[in-house]
């Protein structure tokens, strides 16, 4: 029973974080609430929340906030969802507007219970925000929509300069922490975003157990499929229910899987403790821009 019901791991001294606070920060929470918004922020208890929003940044999850997946690391509420909000589409644009945001980021549960896994409701979202907000640039944090590439073109069709889908974890343990995900699948999904010209990006998390050597294997598969960058964090267990943490990986060890991966190959690595999929993500783009030209906001 020492997964369900063992007691959290203290958190080491580089794993502190300070508490959200600030006037942007309290601007961001505002907004995001007035408009009925729902942010990975929030719905994944995201440790960088205080850090982001008081840079007025915020990485928005549309399709509701109830996933039909129950992955045992997610934070992220389970079970059946709402209908489709086809106001929310519009209501993100104008926040992102009024935030004069210039890169921003958006993601989305799983949606299992829609025929095409909410591919239609993607594409969009992200022409009205395009449409609303002509020069921002797009990051979107895509679920593998059952590896259907006729659902994932509905997204890449659109345009947005960056696409990630996440491994979370190595090729070992991804049975027993992603529900219904599957490792080779996940590979397949970056392989097809890659193939058709997008900046492809992923992340994983480390401290459930796997070892460097899965790591860094993980690594030449998501290479091998044309993933140009990766973040790499520290799995964090939303409550005793979920996977527990097996190690709090040190700095130093981070900066390692940092220098392998670049060495490896990839255009950008992100790798610290406190990294999340989505964290810095305006960096990501200028890194790997040189490979594709310059893009509008960047010019």
């Amino acid at each position: 029973m020492e997964e369900r019901r063992g007691r959290r791991r203290r958190l080491p001294d580089w794993m502190r974080m300070e508490m959200p606070r600030g006037e942007t920060y309290s601007k961001v929470k505002n907004l995001v609430r007035e408009n009925h918004l729902h942010t990975i922020c929030t719905s994944g208890n995201c440790p960088n929340i205080g850090e982001c929003w008081n840079a007025g940044t915020a990485t928005f999850m549309i399709l509701g906030d109830i996933c039909t997946r129950s992955c045992r690391f997610c934070a992220v509420k389970t079970g059946k969802p709402f209908p489709v909000d086809r106001t929310e589409p519009a209501r993100l644009a104008e926040s992102i507007r009024i935030m004069k945001v210039k890169h921003c980021v958006i993601t989305s549960v799983d949606r299992d219970d829609l025929p095409d896994g909410g591919a239609s409701f993607w594409a969009e979202t992200i022409r009205t925000v395009k449409q609303v907000n002509p020069v921002v640039t797009i990051e979107t944090l895509i679920p593998d929509f059952n590896g259907k590439k006729e659902d994932i073109d509905k997204v890449i069709d659109t345009g947005p300069e960056v696409i990630s889908h996440n491994l979370e974890t190595v090729k070992r343990l991804t049975p027993k922490v992603r529900n219904k995900n599957i490792y080779s699948r996940s590979l397949d999904v970056l392989s097809h975003i890659s193939s058709r010209g997008i900046i492809t990006k992923s992340g994983i998390m480390v401290g459930l157990g796997e070892t460097g050597e899965e790591v860094g294997e993980a690594m030449d598969d998501l290479l091998a499929s044309g993933c140009q960058v990766i973040t790499i964090g520290q799995y964090l267990q939303p409550t005793l229910m979920h996977f527990p943490v097996r190690e709090y990986v040190t700095p130093e060890k981070f900066a390692s899987y940092k220098k392998l991966g670049l060495e490896k190959g990839f255009r950008f690595v992100e790798s610290s403790p406190l990294v999340r999929s989505s964290y810095h993500a305006e960096r990501h783009i200028h890194a790997v821009a040189v490979l594709h030209g310059a893009y509008k906001s960047g010019e």
